[in-house]
């Protein structure tokens, strides 16, 4: 699939040349294809030196900066509604589409597959206390009327993006130092049940060709992620003004069209290495990155605002935000409590995604209840 990194250059010039939008999106989604394979084989490669925890943690990071900038970008002129609903939608994204057609693709070949039950525990426990820190800014914010607590609730926000940033800094050190070995992908060994009707199954965890050195493989995935967050960035922009088009809202557009196609590389990765039999690797991609948006970018937001937005944004998120995250935590926590997967559930956290996303889509277009 590597002749379609033409469509990188012709992506380039059809958006500074302001072509129509469905033609820029054509060409740049048909760029992120080859670009999503060589960052999916990069974060692979760089899985064998590092383990599969630090190298689902490296693919997280390296994707959400791209939308960690974006969302500064916003700030910037004010746009605290669409910074919210691209944060909720890269949260729900990843819990349940992402780990949803990752479970279902690799439980479609593989009868069963297993993963360290402790480490997506504490993954999912995280995530829970994410949504806890997102239910209670908007509980105060009802519970007090909104306006005459306007002061209290940026002031709230700013303490519990601090116990948030706090929570996830303990759980890198638990991650990565205390019980490292929790997240080295050791289970990712195990055989799992041969497809039915194969007499025997292929090695999984085999790779193709040489394996690569760590500064080889940290360079391709550095530099297929600044491709694809410029694709992503075309692409988004283009997609909302298309979508649009055709009616849909601009929370729509926000939490479910946007959220997919500007996380598109990443989603691959964790199918990429889901099918391989990799679901530590592809549980640490998808659970990671929901974890890092929920509380490091999001909370990294709040301490920003203060100096580079009109004024600071809070974390009093819209009620249907507030339900769907928590929903998609919930959910999510109780796919990964057994340390087994198969297909059924991938397809009922692709169920969740449906529901949720039909219910964006009849949400009226209003703004959130809160602004700074």
């Amino acid at each position: 699939m590597n002749w379609l990194l033409i469509f990188v250059p012709v992506s380039v010039a059809l958006h500074y040349m302001h072509v129509s939008a469905t033609a820029i999106f054509l060409c740049s989604a048909l760029a992120i294809v080859p670009l999503a394979g060589w960052l999916g084989r990069a974060t692979e490669q760089l899985a064998e030196h590092t383990g599969d925890g630090i190298g689902g943690l490296l693919n997280a990071t390296f994707g959400n900066a791209a939308e960690l900038i974006i969302s500064i970008a916003g700030l910037k002129h004010g746009l605290y509604d669409v910074v919210k609903a691209s944060l909720t939608g890269s949260i729900i994204g990843n819990l349940l589409l992402v780990l949803g057609a990752s479970v279902l693709a690799g439980g479609l070949k593989f009868k069963e597959q297993k993963f360290n039950q402790q480490a997506a525990s504490a993954q999912s426990t995280l995530m829970m206390l994410a949504a806890i820190g997102l239910v209670v800014p908007a509980a105060f914010h009802h519970l007090t009327g909104g306006t005459p607590a306007r002061a209290s609730e940026s002031s709230l926000s700013l303490m519990i993006a601090g116990v948030l940033i706090l929570a996830y800094g303990l759980n890198l050190l638990f991650s990565l130092k205390t019980h490292r070995h929790l997240h080295d992908g050791a289970d990712a060994d195990v055989a799992a049940d041969p497809p039915e009707g194969k007499e025997e199954c292929a090695d999984a965890v085999a790779h193709d060709g040489e394996v690569w050195s760590m500064k080889k493989s940290l360079w391709v995935l550095a530099g297929a992620t600044a491709l694809v967050a410029w694709m992503s960035e075309i692409l988004v922009g283009s997609v909302e003004e298309a979508a649009l088009s055709f009616g849909m809202t601009s929370v729509f557009v926000g939490v479910v069209v946007v959220a997919i196609v500007g996380n598109a590389a990443e989603h691959s990765t964790s199918v990429y290495v889901a099918m391989k039999n990799r679901m530590d690797l592809s549980l640490a991609i998808s659970l990671g990155s929901s974890t890092q948006i929920a509380v490091f970018v999001a909370p990294v937001l709040v301490f920003v605002s203060r100096f580079v937005g009109p004024a600071p944004m809070d974390l009093v998120f819209s009620p249907t935000e507030v339900v769907a995250v928590f929903l998609a935590a919930w959910i999510a926590a109780q796919i990964c409590s057994d340390g087994v997967s198969n297909w059924i559930e991938g397809a009922q956290l692709l169920a969740v995604y449906t529901i949720l996303a039909i219910a964006f889509y009849y949400l009226p277009d209003v703004p959130h209840v809160a602004h700074p």
